[in-house]
């Protein structure tokens, strides 16, 4: 009689989707490798709108770089990527203009 190993289970790593389940290694990462461009198109939004209230003079070239490389790569949020843009560069205007009002570098309220 000869002993044999006991067949291993293969455990599934994706569901029906395609998607990796949950446990592997996978898991909860996404495959869409260097080109995340809508996270890109959202992140210029965000700090475009929060650039006008604080920090303008960092947050609003960070906005439009990212709003340019998202359009840049083609975004599927390509709107959300314009109203970053445009915050963005409302985000100098803003700073330019208390800039010149108050004859200094930067603006408080």
């Amino acid at each position: 009689m000869q002993l044999t190993a006991p067949a291993t289970r293969t455990e599934r790593t994706t569901d029906r989707t395609g998607t990796p389940a949950a446990g592997t290694p996978d898991a909860g990462v996404r495959k869409t490798g260097i080109r995340d461009t809508d996270g890109m198109a959202v992140a210029s939004f965000v700090l475009g709108l929060l650039g006008l209230l604080v920090l303008n003079v960092f947050l609003g070239p960070v906005a439009i770089v990212l709003a340019a490389v998202a359009l840049w790569r083609g975004t599927a949020r390509r709107g959300r990527a314009l109203l970053g843009l445009g915050l963005g560069v409302a985000d100098l205007l803003v700073l330019v203009a208390f800039m010149s009002a108050d004859s200094t570098v930067s603006w408080s309220l």
